[in-house]
């Protein structure tokens, strides 16, 4: 018999209490704006067919996991939230628009795993389909910005309009858009090595430089700061090109204000032809997505990330089995007042090793209830962080810890 593995595939990875607590506190932040913006959630399967998705992503289809069922059938992990929602909206024509949802879910990628970028990565996802109005657009950028303005980080975001490079060949677009990590010199290498002579590569690269914001976006940028943020906060700049081919209009990349040159936070802009593709007549959408895993690096960094490491308030402790109903009793009160508790499990266990397992995970609070607190109708309740231990009441008990 093989040895098992005890390792997860590369790329994908276990999240062990501590940092799934955190990845869910950093979601509900999340998910609480994208419903104070009036957005609804959307769950599509893990699997789509392959022929959904082939098509949609250019270059970066080549990522896409994709297999053959045992039925013939030929399947793929989802690449983003996007596209199935694309096929969502035209699968369900009956759908009310504007149709503003919200997504929270896996996106699977066959690509070199490195910081920040995972094979499998949890996406927060956010669109607007139904609408072609440059209000639709600033009503996403606000999203965006008020989402990263909740989770405590200074942003800009990065804004550009697809149609001004229209003209340019998407091979030679991917090398501009790495312009603020490689530099010009860097850009200039890139061209020549995808075709381009070197004065054909630093003219591309000036013209590009050299464009000016469209009406479009202009008129996005005094909506977004109607609807109460600064302009300031939004940046033109026209080397922005998002590697995926369904761009149509604005397109938007999120970072942060203290190292913008980091890798993007958050992406996304219009893209108004995708439904077309399914059902032959187009309509606009516009959205982005979070990337998780990044901001929540960059919340690590920026010092803004203050979770708890365990939502267990209090740990209700056994000191023997002729204690153990009493004990049991206490729990059942502090969990009917919504106190978060858990209760030792076995009444054979010494005091100290539950005590010591409490601290292991970080517990705030332990409930000792010995011969002499049992006889007058007491508990002592010690705070694992300082040591300091009171005598209470049972009622003393419950409202101490509410």
């Amino acid at each position: 018999m093989d040895k098992v593995v005890l390792a997860t595939p590369k790329g994908f990875r276990d999240y062990l209490p501590e940092d799934a607590l955190r990845r869910r506190f950093v979601v509900g932040k999340i998910v609480e704006v994208f419903e104070r913006f009036g957005f609804a959630p959307l769950e599509t399967p893990t699997l789509e067919y392959a022929q959904t998705l082939k098509g949609k992503y250019g270059e970066e289809e080549k990522l896409i996991y994709e297999f053959e069922t045992r039925g013939g059938d030929k399947i793929a992990l989802k690449y983003d939230q996007t596209v199935p929602l694309a096929r969502v909206i035209a699968q369900y024509p009956e759908l009310p628009k504007p149709f503003k949802r919200y997504q929270v879910q896996p996106a699977y990628r066959g690509e070199n795993p490195q910081r920040g970028r995972y094979r499998e990565f949890l996406q927060c996802d956010a669109d607007i389909v139904g609408v072609s109005t440059p209000l639709a657009d600033a009503e996403i950028l606000a999203l965006v910005y008020e989402i990263y303005r909740n989770l405590g980080l200074e942003v800009f975001i990065k804004i550009n309009d697809r149609s001004l490079l229209s003209k340019y060949e998407p091979k030679y677009l991917s090398a501009v858009d790495k312009l603020l990590k490689i530099g010009p010199d860097g850009v200039i290498k890139e061209l020549q090595a995808k075709g381009m002579s070197e004065q054909q590569a630093r003219d591309t690269l000036k013209e590009i430089t050299s464009l000016q914001e469209t009406d479009n976006l202009k008129e996005i940028e005094n909506l977004f700061e109607k609807l109460g943020y600064p302009k300031e906060a939004l940046q033109f700049d026209p080397t922005l090109v998002r590697g995926l081919d369904y761009y149509t209009g604005l397109i938007l990349e999120v970072v942060l204000k203290s190292n913008p040159t980091s890798s993007s936070l958050a992406g996304g802009g219009r893209w108004d032809n995708m439904i077309g593709q399914f059902t032959g007549v187009n309509q606009p959408a516009v959205g982005f997505a979070i990337g998780l895993d990044r901001t929540i690096e960059a919340m690590v960094e920026e010092g803004v990330l203050d979770t708890p490491q365990t939502l267990t308030k209090v740990l209700v402790t056994i000191f023997s089995k002729q204690l153990e109903e009493l004990s049991l009793k206490i729990t059942s009160r502090l969990r009917s007042n919504n106190i978060p508790t858990e209760v030792w499990l076995d009444s054979n266990t010494k005091l100290d090793k539950q005590l010591k397992y409490g601290s292991q995970k970080k517990i705030p609070y332990v409930v000792i209830i010995g011969p002499n607190e049992a006889e007058k109708n007491t508990v002592a309740l010690k705070n694992l962080s300082t040591g300091e231990q009171e005598i209470l009441s049972f009622e003393d008990l419950t409202s101490h810890l509410i």
